[in-house]
């Protein structure tokens, strides 16, 4: 397996090319947004001393670097939302427009991943040698799902609320080899397990450039989890969640054709794909995710090291009936740790 990682503008600090070159021989994949396309992030380079123009600049610098190296380029059209332009002339000329710039430039993307059916009908008609994947916001997690849209897709990310059941992902993996699919799965979410805030979410996201310009609510946090581990009791939760250790990332060899890490908004994406890479971390687990709620958790970490051997084996066959077993409790006990202030 190789990994997918999310290009990040570093404005000043080290060009991400460097931590991919870094990694070259373990990364199969770059993921991006083009500037000012929303996507399932806030909008590439937002919040950024340097304008829109020299955001560009710097991507389509970094794209040629890493295109030098190799790497695969995967343009994202993954946003949740497109407002009234979803099935517009409009969007399809824009997606169409893109792709044909980073081909002038000699970095024709080599997969698009998207969550819109009409930009996944788009890429397959204009550009037949181009990979169309399903973003994993498609929330696409069983075959009967992959078969409906199997005539626009190539790959797919696989529902991560379901990648933990190893049995599930060997019966989509073979309905995959049957039908010449890859399969790919996102290792380090954050995310609840079926979090029912997940398309609010990403619709919000998708329209966070305009949400930031109103005057919103004071005093309410839009996230279901960040509101949720405010009460100790929920910090189980965390557990439940759709992550994959690096430890137990072997488990998935031959079942998955490539792994992404979430690094676009990460504060440390250097760490998080070296502990991919090497299979193990010694840390506090929250600092691999995005989101990763360390300040929701602290004085509290989660030792990744105290982990039971059985954690990945036992939590492969879970029933989902939280209520009638007791095991992620005990496992909290035994992996938080407090750290004194």
């Amino acid at each position: 397996m190789k990994f997918a990682i999310g290009y990040q503008h570093t404005g000043e600090g080290e060009p991400f090319s460097v931590i991919v070159a870094d990694y070259r021989d373990r990364i199969g994949e770059v993921y991006f947004p083009w500037v000012g396309q929303p996507s399932g992030r806030p909008l590439l380079g937002y919040g950024a001393e340097e304008t829109p123009e020299d955001v560009q600049l710097t991507l389509e610098s970094e794209l040629q670097a890493f295109r030098r190296m190799g790497i695969k380029l995967d343009l994202l059209f993954n946003a949740n939302c497109y407002g009234a332009r979803a099935v517009s002339v409009e969007l399809a000329d824009e997606v169409v427009s893109v792709i044909e710039h980073l081909g002038e430039l000699g970095c024709a993307p080599d997969i698009v991943t998207a969550a819109s059916p009409m930009i996944a009908h788009t890429v397959k008609t204009r550009f037949a040698g181009i990979e169309v994947r399903a973003s994993v916001n498609m929330r696409i997690g069983t075959t009967q799902a992959m078969g409906y849209v199997a005539d626009l897709f190539d790959s797919f990310y696989l529902q991560r609320d379901l990648q933990r059941d190893l049995g599930h992902v060997r019966k989509v993996r073979a309905w995959c080899d049957r039908h010449s699919k890859k399969l790919c799965l996102l290792a380090n979410s954050g995310c609840l397990r079926f979090c029912p805030g997940q398309t609010f979410h990403d619709n919000l996201i998708a329209h966070s450039a305009e949400a930031e310009e109103r005057e919103n609510l004071p005093d309410w946090n839009p996230h279901v989890c960040w509101s949720l581990y405010r009460d100790p009791e929920h910090l189980v939760e965390i557990l439940r969640a759709t992550w994959i250790r690096p430890e137990d990332l072997h488990l998935y060899e031959g079942l998955i054709d490539t792994v992404k890490l979430a690094t676009r908004q990460h504060a440390h994406p250097r760490m998080v794909i070296g502990a991919y890479a090497e299979g193990r971390f010694s840390g506090n687990l929250l600092d691999l995710l995005e989101p990763g709620y360390a300040p929701a958790f602290a004085p509290r970490v989660i030792d990744n090291a105290a982990f039971p051997a059985d954690w990945a084996e036992r939590v492969s066959r879970c029933s989902g009936e939280c209520e009638a077993c007791a095991y992620c409790r005990e496992v909290l006990a035994q992996v938080v740790k407090s750290i004194p202030f």
